[in-house]
C-alpha cells in the first residue's frame, strides 16, 4: 500500500470540498425525494434560479474535487518515493505490434478509345436533355461489362471493427504495484487501545494495547489461448499483432471484472463486492445522490478514510443524470450538455460488470492491484496434435493479486 503524505494544500482543499458538499447536500435534503424546489427556503428565487444555484455549486465542487485528486496524486507519488528509497522501477517490455502493408502505387496508362470518345467533339458538342449525347457507328456484338470483362479490383482498408464487448472500465482507477512474491503478505493492526490520559506527578501511567495480525492475498493467474494455422501466420502480416493485442485485451477485461465481482475462491481473486467487513448504506426513501453522500460519510467516520471514487452500473448513473425537480427542470444539466460524470466532487466509474441497483463508494488508497507478472504472449505448435496438423497455439497469461487493505474504507450502496 502506498503512503499518502499530508501537506497543507491538500488538507485545505479537502476541507473546502467537504464544506461545499455539505452545503449542497443540505439544499437537496431540504428539497426532499421529489426535488420540490418550493420546499427550499434557504435559497431565494423561483425553481429555475434554485436549480441554477445547484448546478453552479456542483460545478464548483467538481473543480475542487479535481484539485484534490491532483494534490493526492502528488502526495501518493511522494509516499512511493519515500517508501522505495528513491529506487527506480523497471518497466514492462512494449507489446509486439503487427506489421502494416504498404498501399500499391499508381501507374499512368494511355487513354482508352472509350475515354477519347467521351472527350471528343462528337460527344461533348451534342447536348441532350440530361447532358451530352452521341453514338458510335459501331455494331456492338458483345456488350463490354463486368460480367463479361474484368471485375473491378477491391482492396480492404486494413481497418478491423472490434466485436461489441465490455471495455476495461475499472482497472485504471485502481493503484497498481509489482511484486516478486507468490502472495501479498502484510500485517494488519487488529487491536488499538489508546489509554493515553493526563497523569499527575508520580502517578501511574495508563496502559495502552496494540496487536497485529498477519494477512495474505494470493497471486492468481488469468490465461487464454487461440489456435491458428501456420498459413494464416505466414501469409497475413498483421495476424500476429492482431492476436497479440486481442489476447492482451481479453486478459485485462477479465482482470477488470475480477477486481469487482471475483468471489475469492481459488483461482479467483476477491473483488470489491465480496470483501468481508465492508460497510453498507441502504438507499431507502432517500434520493440516490443522498445515499452516496451518506456512504461517503460512513467511510470518513467509521472507515477513517477519504472517499475518492464511486462505482455504479451505467443504467444507475443514467437515473442520476436524468433527475429532475418536481416541475421538470434537470438538476445535473440540460439535455444539450454532456454533464459531469462526477457525484459530490468524486469521479464516477461506470462499470457494466457491476450489479445494477447496487453501487460502491471507496477510498482507493486502501486497495491495491499487485502484478506478479505482466501479460506474456507465447506461440508453440506442441499443443496436442498441432504439430502434424500445421497449427500454432498462441497463448497469453498474467499473474496478479488484489488486496483490500481496509475493508471499512469501502461502502456498498444498495437499492439505488
Amino acid at each position: 500500500m502506498t503512503d499518502v503524505i499530508e501537506f497543507p494544500a491538500l488538507k485545505e482543499a479537502q476541507e473546502k470540498l467537504d464544506a461545499k458538499n455539505k452545503e449542497l447536500f443540505a439544499v437537496l435534503d431540504e428539497a426532499g425525494p421529489q426535488y420540490d424546489m418550493k420546499l427550499v427556503k434557504s435559497l431565494e428565487g423561483d425553481t429555475q434560479a434554485k436549480v441554477e444555484w445547484i448546478r453552479a455549486r456542483n460545478a464548483e465542487i467538481d473543480e475542487i474535487g479535481r484539485e484534490v485528486e491532483g494534490l493526492r496524486q502528488v502526495a501518493k507519488a511522494a509516499g512511493r518515493r519515500r517508501a522505495a528509497g528513491g529506487a527506480e522501477k523497471g518497466s514492462e517490455p512494449d507489446s509486439r505490434k503487427g506489421d502494416r502493408r504498404g498501399e500499391p502505387g499508381h501507374t499512368e496508362v494511355p487513354a482508352s478509345f472509350g475515354e477519347l470518345f467521351v472527350k471528343s467533339a462528337a460527344y461533348t458538342g451534342r447536348q441532350g436533355q440530361n447532358g451530352p449525347e452521341a453514338s458510335l457507328d459501331i455494331d456492338l456484338k458483345t456488350l463490354m461489362q463486368t460480367s463479361a470483362g474484368w471485375l473491378p479490383e477491391t482492396n480492404r482498408t486494413g481497418r478491423i471493427v472490434d466485436f461489441a464487448t465490455r471495455p476495461v472500465q475499472l482497472l485504471d482507477y485502481i493503484p497498481t504495484t509489482t511484486t516478486a512474491q507468490a502472495a501479498i503478505v502484510y500485517m494488519e493492526e487488529t487491536t488499538f487501545t489508546n489509554s493515553a490520559a493526563e497523569t499527575a506527578e508520580a502517578g501511574t501511567f495508563p496502559e495502552s494495547a496494540l496487536a497485529l495480525t498477519e494477512q495474505s492475498s494470493p497471486v492468481r493467474k488469468i490465461s487464454t489461448f487461440i489456435p491458428v494455422t501456420d498459413e494464416q501466420l505466414e501469409d497475413v502480416a498483421q495476424v500476429q499483432g492482431y492476436i497479440d493485442n486481442r489476447l492482451r485485451f481479453m486478459l485485462r477485461q477479465r482482470l477488470d471484472g475480477q477486481l469487482l465481482v471475483g468471489n475469492g475462491t481459488a483461482p479467483n481473486l476477491r473483488g470489491l463486492n465480496n470483501v468481508v467487513g465492508t460497510q453498507t448504506q441502504a438507499k431507502g426513501s432517500d434520493p440516490t445522490p443522498d445515499a452516496f453522500y451518506k456512504a461517503m460519510t460512513k467511510i470518513r467516520v467509521t472507515g477513517q478514510a477519504i472517499p475518492d471514487l464511486h462505482v455504479m452500473h451505467p443504467n444507475d448513473w443514467m437515473d442520476i443524470r436524468l433527475l429532475r425537480t418536481a416541475d421538470g427542470v434537470y438538476i445535473w444539466g440540460n439535455p444539450s450538455e454532456a454533464g459531469p460524470e462526477r457525484l459530490w466532487g468524486l469521479p464516477v466509474a461506470q462499470v457494466q460488470a457491476q450489479t445494477e441497483n447496487t453501487g460502491l463508494t471507496l477510498d482507493t488508497t486502501f486497495v491495491e492491484l499487485s502484478i506478479r507478472r505482466g501479460v506474456t504472449v507465447q506461440v508453440s505448435n506442441s499443443h496436442s496434435t498441432y504439430f502434424v496438423e500445421g497449427k500454432q497455439a498462441v497463448r497469453a497469461d498474467m499473474r496478479a493479486a488484489f488486496v483490500p487493505y481496509r475493508p471499512v474504507a469501502i461502502c456498498t450502496v444498495t437499492g439505488i
